[in-house]
């Protein structure tokens, strides 16, 4: 075990990711239980509220970003610096998505419908971070060393491609597929050649004059959500409460 946590997070220099990771997570935890204490009227936690202003948890969160980026531009990737650095960026990012539904909408949405798009965006971010944890980079390419510059054409073809596939899945409205095909390549290729969604940009192009292709691409969208948007509306409401009636 150490072995393997010397190899793949300390050599590699990415204790300060993990820490990161760790402390957006806990975090982001952390807030919900009391957010929804607040709400349930328990507990000692109130509404910050000085002069009558209401200070949203995104506002120390932005400020906790910048102090941890600017540290981490200034220091190394390694030594306590560098973990107090990740740290204090994690903690901001957590407190920042826990409302990124409130800065999307540009209105205090926490406890609506369009509020668990934090909690997605949350969810979708720890998986991402998660990913770069385990070895995988962008559009599937390592770093070239000095030996390696006779394989930048391949390099330059790799990204090219997967690049493209990402693409295509973000104009066929896989917003969610096409962000994780960043990283790994296989889920936006699965993305890219499966239908498009019928209100997606690539729909409105390509299917307007193909009836039965939209015909079919409604009755598939229709039989995804139906199967999966209740689950992953139970898990965000699991999360980060049920919305207020």
């Amino acid at each position: 075990m150490g072995h393997w946590w010397y190899r793949n997070i300390v050599e590699p220099g990415k204790l300060p990711l993990l820490l990161a990771l760790a402390s957006f997570v806990l975090t982001f935890l952390v807030t919900r239980v009391i957010t929804r204490l607040i709400r349930a009227g328990r507990g000692p936690f109130r509404d910050i509220s000085p002069g009558g202003l209401h200070v949203h948890h995104v506002v120390p969160g932005v400020i906790l970003m910048v102090v941890g980026g600017f540290i981490a531009l200034a220091g190394g990737r390694r030594g306590f610096g560098a973990g107090a650095a990740a740290v204090l960026f994690g903690i901001g990012v957590g407190l920042v998505l826990d409302e990124f539904a409130l800065i999307l909408h540009l209105d205090d949405v926490y406890w609506t419908e369009e509020g668990t798009k934090s909690v997605e965006i949350v969810i979708l971010t720890a998986a991402l971070v998660a990913l770069v944890l385990g070895g995988f980079l962008p559009f599937g390419v390592n770093e070239l060393s000095p030996d390696e510059t006779s394989d930048r054409l391949t390099v330059v073809r790799t990204v090219a491609g997967n690049f493209f596939l990402a693409v295509v899945a973000l104009l066929k409205g896989k917003a969610r597929i096409a962000v994780i095909g960043v990283f790994v390549p296989f889920v936006a290729l699965f993305g890219a050649v499966r239908l498009a969604r019928p209100n997606s940009p690539w729909a409105r192009r390509f299917y307007r004059r193909r009836p039965k292709a939209r015909a079919r691409a409604q009755v598939r969208a229709y039989r995804h959500d139906r199967r999966w948007s209740g689950l992953r509306r139970k898990v965000e409401h699991l999360i980060g409460g049920a919305p207020s009636r």
